[in-house]
């Protein structure tokens, strides 16, 4: 237990936590390095190509007789959930900040989650290298953050390895071993041997061993051996053969192969002890078995759980449809094998007059969303209908019913509404003081109230002129989705950072905007807006979809309408064909005949058909400007 370290890397997004990881990996000898790439840890195609971390990666290096579990997680604010997870399984953490950056908001609120798990923090700088880095600067900023001596902050570069030596032995010395009543009074002698850290229970003398009790904290699903449990084991041990439960649902399984990462799962001969991370092989192959938080533990055994994980709350609700409706049952089988190995989703099905059958799903943010319809589409080859994101109102009609509202077509008609009660949030904004005044207007226009102003301390703070200042705000949610991010980035030339904790429901002034076309309401185009924004969004709606409608046989309208009127209208124009070109000489009455004829049968065209909109205009109308 004494030669064992769990611990991971946390840090705002692009702070350089992969780049740091694949240093780690190479220096520790876990990758030879002609087999190295950059983002080793980051699996996904999609994670290489966006540069971001998507879901958290356990991996286990040995160094200097010591073993190194690290989890490296995501940075993004829609990811916290997987930084959570990640956290509750080791003793310490290492907190990166970017040298050339600064601390930022994101980097504050997962400090703040690691402090209340009781993590030792290790805080380190990165991409000294950077001819932009502000080393004694920001140092100061950690150093005020954490009330600690400058000294005491490592500097390391991921890029070239500068430093990541003695950032291995700061997390030796520093984070505590994994704490474990296993054995006794006494300290299991671990193996010096890197490949059997992993002790046999023949080992041990049988009052040493308890029953094993390990937390889930991630699973992914393999069609050929069923689920895969990614656990931290506390107590006991745990080897393959061993007939062990779910203690949620109480079912059994065997375990058909136990071992860790590095960072391909290695089986372990010996198996798994109390302290370590790794994998179990369930060959469950039923959904909704394994869950995030669960407790895995002896068969039989009545050894309570851990404490687990609380249910991720979705931030966002979008409505997914296939585009052919016989790839229904596809869509719904990739929806479960992704709920596999992202635990935040969440999905129920639902119908459309226009759309037919789909699924309504819960995320975390928006750019979860576009990973998990990107994944949807890759990975499984799936053309999808996406409804506009929104989030969950609360709605009292005339008749004293108080409805939960998850999307637009289910919002009641205005003249059926009393009130409406809508979700808040409290957002931290790390902003440099000069520009803090192009803040304020963006701010009054997304109904953002100002709670307090501070300026945050910590030296220069890596902006063009230094100083920044901490802006804490509560707004609507449905306020900060729409776009705030980007327009934030923008005022700020992108030195700006936020963080956001959702709050209490209050009163809303809202209103449903639907778009028709040719006179049937599409639901996928329903949102909810501001009262006083309909007219402004109803305009715009209109004429974002008359510029990216196909043009139809026949002229097509289409119109805004909210508070019970239609606010915009435009009509497509249809496409024209000259019937009379095959035509030479006559009367001109012969060709008035054929105009006339074409003209009755696309008014029976207009009144039969329905207008056909490709997926592609769907994903324009959902995406911003």
């Amino acid at each position: 237990m004494q030669q064992i370290r769990n611990f991971s890397i946390i840090a705002h997004i692009d702070h350089g936590k992969s780049t740091l990881a694949d240093r780690m990996l190479e220096i520790t000898g876990t990758i030879e390095r002609r087999k190295m790439r950059d983002q080793v840890l980051d699996s996904m195609d999609l994670e290489r190509e966006r540069g971001i971390t998507i879901k958290m990666q356990p991996v286990k290096m040995v160094w200097r007789d010591t073993m190194l579990n690290l989890i490296d997680t995501p940075g993004h604010i829609d990811f916290s959930y997987e930084v959570s997870r990640a956290l509750t399984a080791v003793e310490g953490a290492v907190l990166l900040v970017d040298a050339t950056q600064g601390v930022q908001a994101q980097t504050l609120t997962t400090l703040r989650t690691a402090r209340e798990l009781g993590l030792v923090i290790v805080p380190a700088l990165s991409k000294i290298d950077s001819p932009l880095a502000e080393v004694d600067d920001v140092r100061a900023q950690v150093a005020a953050l954490l009330e600690i001596d400058p000294d005491e902050i490592l500097l390391c570069s991921g890029k070239t390895g500068e430093g990541v030596e003695k950032l291995l032995e700061a997390v030796i010395t520093r984070v505590p071993p994994p704490k474990s009543a296993d054995y006794g009074h006494g300290d299991f002698p671990a193996e010096k041997s890197p490949e059997v850290l992993a002790p046999s229970r023949s080992k041990l003398p049988p009052s040493a061993i308890s029953a094993p009790r390990a937390l889930v904290f991630d699973f992914q699903y393999s069609d050929h051996q069923g689920v895969i449990v990614y656990l931290r084991l506390f107590e006991g041990q745990i080897k393959k053969g061993d007939v062990l439960e779910f203690a949620a649902t109480g079912r059994k399984f065997t375990a058909l192969d136990v071992g860790s990462f590095s960072p391909t799962p290695v089986s372990l001969p010996g198996g798994l002890s109390a302290g370590m991370i790794g994998y179990v092989v369930t060959g469950i192959k039923e959904p909704g078995l394994a869950r995030v938080g669960d407790t895995v533990r002896l068969n039989g055994s009545k050894t309570a759980p851990l404490s687990g994980y609380a249910e991720p709350r979705p931030v966002v609700w979008a409505s997914i449809y296939p585009e052919s409706q016989d790839d229904f049952t596809a869509l719904r089988q990739a929806l479960s094998r992704l709920r596999l190995s992202d635990s935040s989703l969440s999905f129920e099905e639902e119908s459309s007059g226009m759309l037919g059958r789909g699924f309504r799903c819960g995320l975390l943010g928006m750019l979860h969303l576009e990973i998990v319809t990107e994944r949807l589409h890759r990975e499984n080859n799936l053309s999808l209908v996406v409804t506009t994101p929104t989030i969950t109102y609360e709605v009292e009609t005339k008749d004293g019913k108080r409805h939960t509202v998850y999307s637009p077509p289910q919002f009641p008609d205005h003249g059926m509404i009393l009130q409406i009660w809508e979700p808040f949030v409290s957002a931290e904004i790390l902003i440099p003081a000069e520009y803090l005044g192009a803040l304020m207007p963006l701010l009054f226009e997304h109904e953002a109230a100002t709670e307090s102003t501070e300026t945050f301390s910590g030296g220069g703070l890596s902006s063009p002129h230094g100083g920044r200042v901490m802006v804490k705000v509560v707004m609507p949610l449905r306020e900060l989705m729409r776009n705030f991010f980007d327009k934030l980035k923008s005022v700020s030339s992108g030195y700006a950072s936020i963080s956001y904790e959702q709050r209490e429901l209050r009163v809303a002034e809202v209103t449903r905007l639907d778009i028709l076309v040719a006179d049937e309401l599409v639901p996928a185009f329903s949102r909810i807006i501001a009262t006083h924004r309909a007219d402004e969004e109803a305009v715009a709606a209109v004429e974002k979809l008359y510029k990216i409608l196909p043009r139809q046989q026949f002229a097509t309208k289409i119109q805004g309408q909210a508070l019970g009127r239609i606010i915009s209208s435009r009509t497509l124009s249809a496409l024209s064909k000259d019937v009379t070109q095959h035509m030479y000489g006559g009367d001109i009455t012969r060709k008035m005949k054929l105009r006339e004829k074409q003209k009755k049968g696309k008014a029976r065209m207009k009144a039969a058909g329905r207008v056909n909109i490709p997926e592609d205009v769907f994903l324009k109308m959902v995406k911003s400007e």
